[in-house]
């Protein structure tokens, strides 16, 4: 089963993976755990994809290209895989339909995990964080002592990225950017979308039923 999994800020993209890749044990494969993964191993595509990040350059796409290449050729991808983070874009979509049809694989289906902007915004400006790299959220996951770090009894903050306006921001260019791809997924009858309000488990069972009727 080959899957990808897309989905904006705050959608809980990250708690579905793991429960997807424990429960079919397929590969989560991200792009950016790869890219840092090459770069710590100063790999031949880590130091190529460095000199574009140490300069605060987006790496190109014939260099994604040729690490996700690389990636679905490993063993562990022989029965299957989960791609989060890439394609971002309808070139790198046709990149990996050509990766695919040269592999003798397909694509099952792609999982447009949704929820309604307030509700996201909701979620991300009450993530509050600490310096020892604890997180917490005013609402889900309060302190025990309000803006106190359990752990380290730090003083909790509030990253830039985390605030309403940046929100507002993310989700724009999220949707600018993955518009034009859950178009082209919807036009090859690919596209499953998930209700991502519900709650984690629920949210977990709707994907299992997509994935059990391939």
């Amino acid at each position: 089963m080959n899957i990808i999994l897309l989905g904006p800020p705050g959608a809980g993209k990250g708690t579905q993976a793991k429960k997807i890749e424990e429960y079919y044990s397929l590969p989560h494969i991200s792009t950016g755990d790869i890219l840092r993964e090459n770069i710590n191993n100063n790999t031949s595509l880590g130091v190529k994809a460095k000199s574009y990040m140490s300069r605060g350059e987006l790496v190109p796409d014939e260099l994604l290209i040729t690490i996700i290449k690389d990636r679905l050729s490993k063993n562990d991808c022989s029965k299957g895989f989960m791609l989060d983070g890439y394609p971002r874009t309808i070139p790198q979509a046709d990149a990996l339909q050509m990766i695919l049809t040269e592999s003798n694989k397909k694509l099952d289906a792609v999982l447009n995990i949704a929820v309604d902007d307030e509700e996201l915004i909701e979620r991300l400006s009450g993530r509050r964080m600490c310096k020892c790299g604890a997180s917490y959220h005013v609402n889900f996951n309060p302190p025990l002592k309000d803006g106190v770090c359990n752990v380290c009894k730090g003083q909790l903050y509030q990253r830039d990225d985390d605030k309403p306006e940046a929100i507002k921001n993310r989700l724009i260019v999220y949707k600018k950017q993955t518009q034009p791809l859950i178009d082209y997924y919807n036009r090859k009858k690919l596209l499953r979308t998930i209700d991502g309000s519900k709650e984690i488990s629920q949210i977990f069972e709707d994907i299992k039923s997509v994935l059990e009727a391939l």
